[in-house]
């Protein structure tokens, strides 16, 4: 396989959940985190791989290594709509970070291009990986899923610190930025959670927090690649079921939307 390929198992144009207006959110397979709750579990190995389709009644490939240029040509279509909605490109996936080097060129080519680009990523990564992302984005979506480090790492599989190191570096080069937190039933999704959110936000001067309400979208793809899913009965959150946890978070000074 050639190493400047990268690979993406989906391209979706018209996305209007991942940034400012409307864009084209490039998904990359290969996560170091293993969220049990994550919606795009085929999204976690760098590699392609089989996943049934149930509408083909038949196992694919989900998983594609492509070009950077190959995926610019999807990417240019929709370029009038970039410009009339102030949208752009946003790379996500899985994880931004474990393809740096795609990523980076990808982002580049972007911005030679004028189009503008965001990423959402969970910032597990070392210094010198994260620095070469953010320099070539405008708007960086960063996850924080825990505010303690052994829960963190419990649940994921990965420490707390070097997020937040990366948290504090995007931060010191004022890059635009929205931090999300998925709120996660039997994981951090109490009162006090809300509270020790708060403290470690406003510690690291964080101005902006979207919260996630939990929900079940990605509970069909852990069947269809013969995966447990572990909150196959868990209910999932409402808006309104968040907006205490919403106060909570204003009470320290926090922009904090619920998503």
């Amino acid at each position: 396989m050639n190493n400047k390929k990268g690979c993406v198992f989906n391209i979706q144009r018209f996305s209007i959940h991942d940034g400012p207006g409307i864009r084209t959110a490039v998904f990359l397979k290969g996560c170091p985190l293993r969220c049990p709750w994550c919606s795009n579990p085929e999204s976690q190995s760098s590699k392609p791989e089989l996943i049934w389709d149930n509408q083909k009644k038949k196992e694919i490939t989900t998983g594609e290594y492509y070009e950077v240029e190959e995926v610019m040509e999807v990417i240019r279509k929709d370029n009038d709509y970039y410009l009339e909605s102030n949208g752009g490109v946003t790379v996500t996936g899985g994880e931004v970070l474990a393809q740096i080097d795609f990523a980076v060129r990808l982002l580049k080519q972007c911005k030679q291009e004028n189009i503008h680009t965001a990423c959402e990523t969970s910032g597990y990564a070392s210094e010198i990986t994260f620095e070469k992302l953010i320099e070539n984005v405008d708007l960086l979506i960063m996850d924080i899923k825990h505010y303690n480090s052994d829960s963190h790492q419990e649940i994921t599989g990965v420490k707390l610190e070097p997020i937040l190191k990366n948290l504090d570096f995007a931060i010191s080069k004022s890059k635009e930025m929205l931090i999300r937190i998925p709120i996660i039933p039997g994981f951090n999704d109490t009162l006090e959670d809300a509270k020790k959110f708060g403290e470690l936000l406003q510690k690291h001067k964080v101005k902006t927090v979207e919260l996630l309400p939990f929900h079940q979208f990605g509970k069909s793809k852990y069947k269809f690649l013969n995966r447990t899913y572990k909150y196959e009965n868990v209910k999932q959150f409402k808006t309104e079921d968040l907006m205490p946890h919403k106060e909570i978070m204003e009470s320290f000074q926090i922009n904090c939307q619920v998503a």
